[in-house]
């Protein structure tokens, strides 16, 4: 009697919700404007508990984003960043994020995230994305675009149909962002792609089609999930916005919900690199 009890009041508990941090801190994209509207549909719309935390005293600080101790009690992280050079005291909180073995979400210009100069304590930093998300060793070095006035079309990667980050995503859609080049290294063999990018208009001769989005286990064990879209026009496009939402909550292990909340209004302009 008494363990059915305690079987019923634990049925009956409060399911906690989950605590997703966001990051942003970029120079081109307007992470610091688009992520919060993000953050507020899932608190809004999907019941999640949200904390925004953005390069202080703007996006053009590449030292200081306050407030990373948010990390240690969450239970996702979803970065948007580009170059940043932040003090040791706040990687740590990061550090121990993702020794932790917890998921990430990461979007763009994450890729490459950290710029230490060469020979700096934190040099390190600048191969997070290989080490984290399944990504190239920061810019260049064979990790480049196809010129800012092109476009992607982008389409779901044939036999991934059924993931469920793609449920309701169309099976082909244009967006903004000029398709990163990633290829042949990354992602890793073992990352499971989901979306393939095709340029239009492609200002390099010799385009080829690249992956755009892709889940990964990274070093610690954690799930990832990273797309290297991200210009702020993407994010007022249905599937990307179904993309965002469906990954984060695959990234939670949680069920992708059957039932789109949506759309979600978002009107960001890019103000291109303001450095």
């Amino acid at each position: 009697m008494v363990a059915t009890i305690l079987v019923m009041l634990t049925m009956m508990a409060p399911v906690k919700a989950p605590h997703v941090v966001f990051v942003a801190g970029d120079h081109e994209y307007s992470s610091e404007e688009t992520m919060p509207l993000m953050a507020a549909e899932l608190e809004r719309s999907y019941g999640m508990r949200v904390t925004v935390l953005k390069s202080a005293p703007d996006e053009n600080s590449e030292e200081n984003i306050p407030g990373l101790e948010a990390l240690e009690k969450a239970d996702l992280v979803v970065l948007f960043l580009r170059w940043r050079r932040l003090p040791r005291e706040q990687l740590e909180h990061l550090q121990r994020y993702l020794d932790s073995g917890r998921p990430v979400v990461a979007f763009r210009t994450t890729t490459h995230a950290f710029n230490y100069p060469a020979g700096h304590e934190l040099e390190k930093w600048n191969r997070f994305a290989v080490e984290y998300l399944g990504g190239p060793p920061g810019w260049g070095r064979g990790h480049y675009h196809y010129g800012h006035r092109s476009t992607t079309e982008v389409t779901v990667r044939a036999g991934e149909e059924k993931h469920p980050i793609l449920r309701g995503v169309e099976p082909r859609f244009g967006v903004v962002s000029w398709l990163y080049h990633v290829l042949p290294d990354y992602p890793p063999k073992e990352a499971r792609v989901l979306l393939m990018g095709r340029a239009i208009n492609a200002e390099k001769a010799g385009a080829v089609d690249n992956p755009v989005a892709w889940t990964w286990t990274n070093r610690a064990g954690a799930r990832v999930f990273l797309t290297t879209l991200g210009h702020p026009g993407d994010f007022a496009i249905a599937s990307v916005q179904r993309l965002v939402i469906n990954g984060i909550h695959w990234a939670l292990g949680k069920s992708v919900p059957m039932r789109w909340k949506g759309p979600i209004k978002i009107d960001v302009v890019y103000h291109g690199i303001r450095k």
